[in-house]
């Protein structure tokens, strides 16, 4: 099943709305266009890959951007708006869905679920989310979905050393722990400019602060710290490269209190200034002025 959403449309999907036959269906929204808003007040699993502007998942207040894709949990009142002329295509279903059409790409798996993350959407994800917007038969449509989840199930893959490294007897053990691990990285991906201290993502996660530092360090190879200075100075580059923000801005809006420690790290992290970045930038969006 498909629906489309243009120019200020708003859709309310509700459990009736994702179920055919009785049967749990996936289900594709493509939405183009200023202020368009997805509503859905069953939990749904969503694969979401803008591929135009921006598109603000407000059930985990996520902003995401083109050449992302996130992946987000059954949540209730999950609600999905295009900012600006953003165009976004969401591959969506309840949990029972994704069991099955997990089950059906990749056969027999001990736990046939994605995990909550925040991956690259390389030109062939973006290919798929458009074939998937495209798509005029329903064959399309299901070829289309098919080939963006094994995509999809190619990067989740890619989280197995990371839950082989988390504490637990059995392997359903270790997902689960990585699994709290992951919302709380993710949560640090999404609000990157707060100041949050190891103490409230340890009580995110269900941990001590101790334990919870010892697990992320092992599951992702750097602290909780560390990641959300690497988040930062991302999230820096794209101000500096799409906003008219002043770099002391930059830095503030990205969660640096001192400019001098954001340019420092900065250049640390890219090998170059704030300054000469936005300057590279800018040069490559201007026009060429050809002289006769």
């Amino acid at each position: 099943m498909r629906y489309r959403l243009a120019d200020g449309a708003r859709l309310e999907l509700c459990a009736k709305s994702l179920v055919v036959n009785r049967t749990s269906a996936l289900t594709v929204v493509h939405g183009g266009g200023r202020g368009c808003t997805l509503n859905l007040d069953v939990p749904v699993v969503g694969i979401w890959i803008p591929l135009r502007g921006r598109l603000q998942l407000c059930g985990n207040d996520m902003l995401s951007h083109p050449g992302e894709l996130r992946v987000t949990e059954a949540e209730r009142n999950f609600r999905a708006v295009g900012r600006g002329s953003a165009v976004w295509v969401a591959l969506l279903g309840t949990p029972q869905a994704w069991r099955h059409a997990i089950g059906r790409l990749s056969g027999p798996t001990m736990s046939p679920a994605l995990l909550p993350a925040h991956h690259e959407a390389d030109f062939e994800l973006r290919r798929g989310a458009v074939a998937m917007a495209r798509a005029e038969a329903r064959a399309g449509l299901e070829a289309a979905a098919e080939r963006v989840i094994d995509r999809v199930l190619s990067l989740q893959a890619r989280f197995a050393p990371a839950i082989a490294s988390c504490p637990g007897r059995t392997y359903a053990q270790r997902r689960q722990v990585f699994l709290r691990l992951q919302r709380v990285r993710n949560y640090l991906a999404s609000n990157c400019h707060l100041d949050v201290d190891n103490g409230t993502l340890a009580r995110m996660a269900n941990y001590s602060p101790s334990h919870f530092i010892r697990a992320f360090g092992a599951a992702y190879g750097e602290t909780p710290h560390a990641y959300l200075i690497r988040q930062r100075l991302e999230y820096a580059r794209r101000l500096l490269r799409t906003s008219p923000l002043a770099i002391s801005e930059v830095a503030m809006a990205s969660g640096f209190e001192s400019r001098c420690t954001f340019s420092r790290l900065f250049r640390e992290r890219y090998g170059t200034t704030a300054g000469a970045m936005r300057a590279v930038a800018s040069a490559l969006r201007s026009p060429q002025v050809q002289v006769a």
